[in-house]
């Protein structure tokens, strides 16, 4: 077999007069055929898988229909005879051999590429056998087309040559005798489809072998009788009888087709399809009866109709979008989820021009056009397979989506490729969760790098539209002084600084904003053009607002610092948005970022205004006390004086005295603790002396009623202010002292390694409740404990030591000393540049 290769027309065959005279008898013979010509078409297509098939007498000008199967409705109304433009069979019968083509438009040959049948009816296949007269003449064709590319078998060939033995014709130079009967039992045996004759009677006088396996019967059992009695044919529910006599009266030119149930040997009913002709010989008119058996075929149809139905159904309820196209890249299929994504018609046929509807809506991950060839189905046509490939579909009117795509070639057992699929499932809250990551660390940055909400807004809020792929985006805050609620700022990529969209005053309970406002719980609005609750003239002057600017979804979230209302996020999109507790809870972790902000800035705020009331409370009484305080101590000493012998007046004049110089020591504390926190008493830094420093401390406390025990090296040489740190030691073993038992012991210890030295003071007295011990060092705060016990004290002590342990780049804490007591430790550096630098870290 020749497939692909160059065909040609020899024209000196066409117009051979020989072959044109048995061309010409032929066409008076084929019609007589004991098996229809049309038939023998049908049965070509069928054994050899394809949709169309002829056989035709090919003339000098012209070829002729003698038989055909299912060609196109326009090539038929051509009528019987075609010019040869339009043949195929003319090569087969130039070339008086079997000739194969598997696809016209990639054949080298300029004419089978540019057919008629290629470019006005899409044949893009045919295998073609000669038909020969029994002078061995190629008088025609036998000819089987496709409208797709074919991979001619060796087995389809064969069927083919086959089948065209049944087209044998006499010779041109004798006409074959009249037809006697049936009298020529080789060409019954040698039919492949089931065929009896039947004479006028209704008696079965052929039956070949065909029939025999069809219906079970032997010839001898069913020839001589008659067809009613041992086929028993269902013919319409009429008699036999009658519909032979009209068949025989009608004498039809073309087969005349029925279905007709026919009795098998073993009792069951058949469903066949019978061809009618009557064909007139010498021995008078038979009735010839082409028998197809449709039980087989009704259910390979049954099944295949099923099949599709089935995989029909399938496809439809899959939650994911499934798109297929053919080998030329034409869709065959696209289910409802993906017909839904696009807003198509469920049912409707897919549009010829799919490829210019959707190449619009397609989108790459970086938001730019993907033309139709790039998308994954072409690309796995081509030889591309793609595998969970992010793919954006943006329809005017439907909200932004993400697709996971995957797609690969179709390619059957034998390694044809069929054409493509590609799987997609939509992604779009994933990859919204994954931006939102990168949202929040964005938010993060702009809020550390800003020094308020304001400045901090615009970017925050762009953060938010972009990951969000919505419009716009606007931020709240409930004012601390008036408690109503303002813009601070806000972000959009549309245009609608305009038109009052944005910095409007919200109002309590209206609208979204000003129902979170009222609620503090989250507000969603999926289509704000259908939300009935917005009734109110605000409302709907809001409603006009976001219509006018394309608005669908608004959504509004609380700004919080977990207790209090701070203020409120307000999201607008263009487009419908589903995942409203998603979107929600993303939302909301944006805004509690936000929330801690806001919290921090004003607790920094409230710091530091407490800050400054506090240094202008100290300097105050400072300065305010100081001067009538001196006056007072210098006039009591002097009245000390002036009273002599009187014991009582003396008293109360030294009692204040003593008060007053309390009140100075207090005053002087307060004053000094001021100028450490501003700097205005720095440290005078120098090699001290540590361990010498703690001992005249111990012995300056040894009029305390307690007993102390050093365990001090002889000597800790460190850098600091020698004042400054025996001022920590003293008050750390005078509240030692004073808050132990008379007769207990007050252990000190002195240690030190290569960076730090550490001094621990422990003592057995009332210990400090652990819940107070960062408390403590305060100013002016006491423990409760000691409160209780009416020990006096200025609760200053402690704070002061921590400021001055702080400038030295060290630490202080008060820890638990079992069974009973505290132990204060102090850890300081031994060389101040390490404390620098850990001050500067």
């Amino acid at each position: 077999m020749t497939r692909n290769a160059v065909v040609s027309v020899d024209r000196a065959v066409l117009a051979d007069p020989v072959r044109l005279r048995a061309v010409e008898l032929s066409k008076r013979i084929l019609p007589v055929l004991p098996m229809p010509v049309d038939d023998i078409a049908r049965l070509a297509a069928r054994l050899t898988g394809s949709p169309m098939a002829v056989v035709t007498l090919v003339g000098s000008e012209a070829e002729f229909f003698a038989g055909a199967h299912n060609i196109p409705e326009s090539l038929n109304e051509l009528g019987d005879r075609l010019p040869l433009e339009y043949s195929l069979c003319k090569y087969a019968v130039s070339a008086d051999h079997l000739i194969g083509v598997e696809d016209m438009r990639a054949a080298d040959d300029p004419e089978l590429c540019e057919h008629l049948l290629t470019r006005e009816y899409g044949v893009r296949a045919f295998l073609s056998v000669p038909v020969r007269d029994a002078g061995d003449q190629p008088v025609g064709s036998l000819t089987v087309l496709d409208t797709s590319t074919r991979n001619w078998t060796d087995e389809q060939s064969a069927a083919l040559l086959e089948i065209e033995h049944l087209l044998h014709l006499p010779t041109a130079a004798a006409p074959p005798p009249a037809v006697e009967g049936l009298d020529s039992a080789a060409l019954l045996a040698s039919v492949p489809q089931a065929l009896l004759a039947v004479d006028a009677h209704g008696t079965i006088v052929g039956f070949n072998r065909a029939a025999e396996d069809l219906l079970g019967f032997a010839s001898a059992d069913v020839l001589g009788r008659g067809l009613d009695e041992c086929l028993q044919p269902d013919y319409d529910h009429q008699p036999v009888g009658a519909a032979l006599d009209r068949l025989f009266a009608a004498a039809p030119e073309r087969p005349v087709r029925r279905q007709v149930s026919l009795r098998h040997r073993d009792g069951s009913r058949l469903l066949t399809e019978v061809a009618l002709t009557v064909v007139r010989g010498s021995g008078g008119a038979l009735a010839c009866v082409l028998i197809t058996d449709l039980t087989k075929h009704k259910a390979v149809e049954e099944r295949a109709d099923h099949n599709a139905s089935f995989l029909e159904a399938l496809l439809d309820s899959l939650a994911v979008g499934v798109l297929a196209c053919d080998p030329d890249g034409g869709l065959v299929v696209m289910n409802r989820a993906l017909r839904q994504v696009y807003g198509l018609p469920e049912t409707s046929e897919l549009p010829p021009d799919y490829a210019t509807l959707v190449g619009g809506f397609l989108y790459d991950t970086d938001h730019q056009p993907l033309p139709w060839h790039q998308t994954p189905l072409m690309r796995a046509l081509n030889g591309d397979p793609m595998r969970d490939t992010d793919v954006i579909i943006d329809v005017p009117g439907h909200r932004t989506r993400t697709f996971g795509v995957t797609a690969q070639p179709i390619i059957t057992a034998s390694g044809q490729q069929t054409g493509a699929v590609a799987v997609t499932h939509e992604v779009t809250a994933v990859r919204r969760v994954e931006r939102f990551r990168d949202c929040h660390l964005a938010v993060e940055q702009a809020l550390k790098s800003a020094t308020s909400v304001a400045e901090a807004a615009p970017t925050v809020l762009q953060a938010v539209v972009t990951t969000l792929r919505w419009s716009a985006a606007e931020l709240y805050l409930v004012d601390e002084v008036t408690g109503q609620l303002h813009s601070v700022g806000h972000w959009n990529d549309t245009g609608m600084e305009s038109e009052g969209f944005f910095g409007h005053t919200p109002v309590k309970g209206a609208g979204a904003t000003g129902r979170v406002w009222r609620t503090e719980q989250p507000f969603w609005i999926r289509e704000i053009g259908d939300a009935t609750m917005l009734r109110s003239p605000f409302e709907r002057e809001r409603v006009e607002i976001c219509l006018r600017h394309g608005i669908h979804t608004v959504l509004a979230v609380p700004v919080s610092d977990g207790r209090n209302l701070l203020g409120v996020l307000t999201c607008y999109a263009g487009a419908a948005e589903n995942h409203e507790e998603m979107l929600t809870v993303l939302l909301d972790g944006i805004a509690a970022q936000i929330g801690i902000f806001v919290a921090l800035r004003r607790a920094e705020e409230l710091t530091r205004q407490l800050g400054r009331v506090q240094d202008d409370f100290i300097s105050l009484v400072g300065h305010e006390l100081r001067t009538p305080l001196t006056a007072i101590t210098a006039y009591a000493g002097m009245l000390s004086d002036d009273f002599g012998e009187d014991e009582d007046s003396r008293s109360m004049v030294q009692s204040i005295e003593r008060n007053a110089g309390e009140l100075q020591s207090i005053v002087a504390t307060l004053l000094d603790l001021a100028g450490l926190d501003s700097g205005h008493l720095p440290l005078q830094i120098r090699p001290v002396d540590l361990s010498r420093i703690v001992l005249e401390a111990e012995a300056a406390s040894r009029h305390h009623d307690v007993h102390f025990h050093t365990d001090i090296p002889d000597s800790v040489t460190i850098d600091g202010d020698p004042d400054r740190l025996r001022q920590v030691v003293q008050d750390l073993l005078d509240n030692a002292a004073k808050y132990s038992a008379a007769g207990s012991d007050v252990r000190v210890s002195l240690t030190t390694d290569a960076q730090m030295a550490e001094l621990c003071v422990s003592d057995q007295g009332i210990g400090t409740p652990s819940e107070e011990r960062e408390r403590v060092f305060d100013r002016f705060y006491r423990g409760s404990n000691v409160r209780h016990q009416g020990t006096q004290g200025t609760g200053l002590g402690l704070s002061r030591a921590r400021t001055i342990v702080h400038l030295h780049g060290g630490t202080i804490q008060l820890l638990d000393n079992e069974p009973t007591g505290t132990t204060a430790c102090v850890k300081v550096p031994i060389q101040q540049d390490a404390a620098r630098t850990v001050r500067d870290l």
